[in-house]
């Protein structure tokens, strides 16, 4: 396969993980793509910094050639599958935890930001 083929698989897996699989909807969130943003800053600032000075390379062949920064939009896009599946999993462990710990629903990690549902509580103790 090559890196454009791996790359757009890897999109569709961590989409079908968030939307299907886990259904933590973290896409369709406005604070996941404000968080992307920032994410995504970081990664092209990196990543141009790393290709535009040749310390990594690509092969044109297998690669479609589209760069943004310097860096190709397949690294883009495994960043993006790397984001998604990372905090999918992160939110769908978290909610297990919540419930088998007796805190309640809630979603994200325990002790995490406050949800759609209300603020966290804390057991005093």
């Amino acid at each position: 396969m090559s890196y454009t083929t791996l790359a757009l698989v890897g999109v569709g897996v961590a989409v079908g993980l968030d939307l299907w699989v886990l259904r933590t909807r973290l896409l369709r969130r406005k604070v996941f793509w404000t968080s992307y943003a920032i994410v995504v800053f970081f990664q092209l600032a990196t990543n141009g910094w790393l290709t535009g000075r040749g310390i990594v390379t690509y092969d044109g062949a297998a690669i479609l050639g589209l760069r943004l920064v310097f860096a190709p939009v397949e690294d883009l896009l495994f960043g993006f599958s790397l984001v998604v599946q990372t905090l999918a999993w992160w939110v769908w462990w978290g909610q297990r935890i919540s419930v088998v710990g007796g805190g309640g629903g809630g979603g994200g990690a325990p002790g995490g930001p406050a949800t759609a549902r209300g603020p966290r509580r804390r057991a005093v103790g």
